[in-house]
């Protein structure tokens, strides 16, 4: 099979991957961390109005907590993902168990510092997610990822065969 795609050829070990490409996950942690660190200074204002600095400061750490376990998995596709694209995938959605346990993990282990605003905790926790998933999600719909390297077609060839 002949190709009139540029960069490596996939072959029978697997997908070539290409690696003068801006990582797709990589540009995923720079959009979900801005859109969430936006988000989360907005929050972090509406908290020290209500609360003071004690709600700012306990919005912020829920929210960078959360950041941090979901950048974890980002950065395991990325240096998956340059070996192996296809498994970056199916490894991107193990570490989502993973992050759940770690962060479990992180809250009982630490437990509540004395200073910690619950509820101002958990609205800066949400506000990330909400944040983050959406400039993934959003992210993602924009990718444009090619599995494969389409056949050169002839002169004259349509793509729709009888």
């Amino acid at each position: 099979m002949t190709s009139n795609a540029g960069g490596p050829q996939s072959d029978s070990r697997g997908v070539a991957v290409d690696r003068s490409t801006p990582s797709l996950w990589l540009r995923l942690l720079f959009m979900s961390s801005t859109a969430a660190i936006l988000a989360l200074v907005v929050t972090g204002v509406i908290a020290a109005a209500m609360n003071g600095g004690v709600g700012a400061l306990s919005a912020a750490f829920g929210g960078v907590l959360v950041m941090v376990f979901f950048a974890i998995s980002l950065l395991i596709g990325h240096f998956v993902g340059r070996g192996n694209p296809s498994g970056a995938v199916g490894l991107f959605v193990a570490t989502y168990f993973v992050k759940v346990v770690g962060f479990a993990v992180v809250l009982f282990v630490m437990g509540a510092p004395a200073w910690l605003h619950g509820r101002w905790f958990v609205i800066g926790a949400v506000v990330a997610v909400v944040f983050w998933q959406a400039a993934e999600i959003y992210g993602f719909s924009k990718a444009r990822l090619q599995i494969y390297n389409d056949p050169a077609s002839g002169k004259g060839d349509s793509d729709v065969r009888p």
